[in-house]
């Protein structure tokens, strides 16, 4: 490389560096807006295919470096196209479950790609899960397009950090547009604004029909994310909620998960164990109480700025009478924001969440709103691909940190006050 200057590779990315790289991908469906970040730990510049208007915007970059491209549809993710959608035998949905159990098609969820039989791939059709569009006794419709086709979508690329890439031998190759689009983004959107079917099944029916109150009798002071999931949910909490908030957190714990610097005027915490209630250090006021025998809140009408409910959504059998008590308890302007992932109590979590796909949760939850009248302002995000800390105990077992998923709305109404 004589007369050519030479470049600490550490401080700009090049085809001989790793790099760490957050993306974020904006999108919107009819009445929501969503974000789904995939970090990518080690991006390997000279080995990994990175479209190339993103290319463009990583390549000779120091870290901090920041930029939005916009995709029309059609360049990140194929075209939705017409002959994607297939009218379909009833029996070539296998009811059947290798587990021993049974699913029924409903209109609007996702199922796995290898629950139909006698469907041929065609080109354009993407290998995550399919969409059942329709469900007739004699016919069923299917949607074979990916869930984000047709849509527009903004991604913006962080570089987080940069290091030597060194010698590499083996290893696969990652296409970054897969990686930022596939296994669910696009999920969390209705299908043409038409309502979906989680309520045919029973949705709320658990394993465990004990009275909440002795399953949750014995103190669990451990917390059930990793802390790279819970420092991040922390600072969701601090981006949406304002300063000097009075605070509802819903169905907590010893943790409300709330940054130092928020600074609320008051942090009730509603739940079912005494004991972790008084572990929580950061609470001014703490209530026992269980909504799934009594969904009524004990407050006043808008008396409330915001209210949180971080990995405890899932128990809810009542919910849609425990989102009208949100509404209700709720002041114009404030915000609802719940939280979780993709670990849970199996025996007390609702059939429904078990069934469905990580990213249709998100969905359920934005019904959870929509179904009081009373939110506007739509978000959901999720967050995938951040390194597990060494120290974890499943770190011998995971290497990324658990995901984290989110939904917020605002109460709809006047309010003086800003967020």
């Amino acid at each position: 490389m004589t007369g050519t200057p030479t470049r600490d590779p550490l401080e700009r990315t090049s085809r001989q560096t790793l790099a760490r790289i957050r993306f974020d991908l904006h999108w919107r469906s009819d009445d929501a807006i969503h974000t789904d970040t995939r970090v990518a730990s080690r991006l390997d510049l000279w080995r990994d295919l990175l479209p190339s208007e993103l290319e463009a915007e990583i390549m000779d970059r120091p870290v901090g470096h920041r930029a939005v491209h916009r995709f029309e549809p059609g360049t990140l993710v194929p075209s939705a196209r017409e002959d994607l959608l297939r009218t379909l035998r009833p029996e070539q949905f296998q009811r059947r479950l290798a587990s021993g159990g049974s699913v029924e098609p409903r209109a609007g969820r996702f199922y796995p790609r290898g629950i139909l039989k006698g469907v041929e791939d065609t080109a354009g059709s993407h290998r995550g899960p399919v969409r059942v569009v329709d469900v007739h006794a004699d016919r069923l419709a299917v949607d074979l397009n990916h869930p984000l086709a047709g849509r527009r979508l903004d991604v913006e690329v962080r570089i987080e950090a940069i290091r030597a890439r060194g010698d590499q031998r083996g290893g696969r190759c990652t296409e970054v547009a897969e990686l930022i689009t596939a296994d669910g983004p696009g999920m969390q959107a209705r299908r043409k604004d038409q309502p979906t079917d989680f309520w045919s099944d029973d949705p709320f029916a658990r394993l465990d029909l004990r009275p909440d109150g002795e399953f949750y009798a014995t103190p669990r002071l451990v917390d059930h994310l990793d802390r790279t999931a819970i420092a991040e949910i922390g600072a969701l909490y601090g981006r949406l909620i304002r300063p000097g908030a009075r605070i509802l957190d819903l169905m907590s714990s010893w943790h409300s998960h709330l940054p130092s610097a928020l600074a609320p005027a008051a942090v009730i915490g509603l739940g079912m164990n005494p004991a972790e209630l008084e572990a929580n250090p950061i609470l001014t006021e703490r209530l026992v109480h269980d909504l799934n025998q009594d969904p009524r809140l004990p407050f006043a009408d808008a008396s409330l700025s915001a209210i949180l409910c971080t990995v405890s959504v899932e128990y809810l059998v009542r919910p849609f009478e425990v989102f009208r008590e949100i509404a209700r308890v709720l002041e114009p302007g404030g915000r609802v924001v719940l939280t979780f992932s993709n670990r849970w109590f199996p025996p007390k979590v609702i059939r429904i969440w078990q069934d469905l796909h990580e990213f249709e949760r998100p969905a359920l939850v934005l019904d959870y709103l929509r179904e009081s009248g009373c939110f506007g302002g739509l978000e959901t995000w999720s967050l995938r691909g951040l390194p597990r800390p060494q120290d974890d105990k499943y770190a011998d077992r995971l290497a990324e940190s658990d995901p984290v998923y989110a939904v917020w709305g605002t109460r709809l109404g006047r309010s003086t006050a800003g967020l």
